[in-house]
């Protein structure tokens, strides 16, 4: 594919997309309907279906039977931890594999034409982006998540939380399932604008921000503090009525959907003439610009606060009038 029909590259190789990024036209005034119907399938696919898929693969063949589940123990709670470890390798592990030890579309679609392991710097273990990243994920993010599973499959084996069933209530749980998306948007943006004060900034989310050219890896290269905060969402299920299987999707929407902000390229080819969207775009300029796209415009948060940048020159001139404004 020739990513040049599809956006520009300036001087220095780095690729930007045409057009500008909009918030999703879910939550606009006045209501556009049609504009809702054509961007709904992006909405599933690929990324929250294959998760919504993976979800339910560890509910049929990885989750313990209830009986199990009553007693914390460190047998289930290690083979949960063993087998998360194990997808996050594999899945993390294939776009690491095809785009950056590969190269497969060589700089096609990347967003800064430059790749990580080209590069040293100081900021990290080992002076090398993906060490470090690999350190921290293994080390903490995937412990955390477990961590959060484990507690959460236990209170519902327990019958310490309502455990609402499918069969008795499925429009209910259905429609959960459709909004919980919006809802780690939500807490996403309220995190991050958290961690971006400038004491946690400056110990915590800082971490995160040393891959300011990101890559696979990045996605759960964080602190330890900012882990729990990330993870935390999934404790909404033992705060409302909810299902395991939706505990265990909310995971899988922040464990392994971290990697689509931060894959680094617009789009994955898997072919001459196919590629995959990532929507990383807006991610991507916040690790570039550090103040923009808090959220990822799934609700326009960043609009209302004044922190969009909608990709374009034009976003940068606002982000640059914005900066200059805040100026003592």
């Amino acid at each position: 594919m020739d990513d040049l029909d599809y956006g520009t590259r300036d001087k220095r190789g780095d690729w930007r997309p045409n057009g500008k990024l909009k918030p999703a036209p879910l939550i606009a005034w006045p209501v556009q309907p049609l504009a809702i119907l054509k961007w709904l399938p992006s909405y599933f696919l690929p990324w929250n279906l294959a998760f919504a898929l993976s979800a339910l693969a560890y509910w049929q063949w990885i989750i313990p039977e209830v009986s199990v589940m009553q007693k914390l123990s460190w047998g289930w709670a290690l083979q949960l931890l063993l087998i998360n470890s194990i997808a996050v390798f594999l899945f993390y592990g294939a776009f690491e594999c095809r785009l950056y030890i590969a190269r497969a579309q060589g700089a096609r679609f990347k967003y800064n034409a430059k790749f990580p392991a080209d590069q040293k710097s100081r900021a990290f273990f080992f002076q090398r982006q993906n060490i470090d990243s690999l350190i921290r994920a293994f080390g903490s993010a995937v412990p955390i998540w477990t961590a959060f599973e484990v507690l959460i499959l236990h209170l519902y084996a327990t019958g310490a939380v309502p455990w609402v069933s499918f069969s008795e209530n499925p429009w209910y749980l259905f429609g959960l399932f459709l909004v919980l998306p919006l809802i780690h948007e939500l807490h996403f943006f309220a995190i991050h604008r958290l961690i971006h004060t400038p004491f946690l900034y400056k110990w915590v989310h800082s971490v995160h921000h040393n891959s300011v050219n990101p890559s696979p890896w990045s996605s759960l290269s964080m602190h330890p503090v900012e882990h729990l905060l990330y993870f935390s969402l999934a404790l909404l299920h033992i705060l409302i009525p909810s299902n395991p299987l939706l505990a265990i999707y909310q995971l899988h929407f922040s464990g392994f959907g971290a990697v689509v902000g931060h894959v680094g390229f617009d789009r994955v080819e898997m072919g001459e003439n196919k590629a995959i969207p990532s929507h990383a775009f807006a991610h991507y300029l916040h690790h570039k610009y550090f103040e923009v796209n808090y959220a990822d415009g799934l609700i326009p948060f960043d609009k209302w606060f004044g922190t969009w940048h909608d990709g374009t020159p034009e976003g940068d001139a606002q982000m640059q009038a914005r900066r200059r404004a805040a100026l003592p």
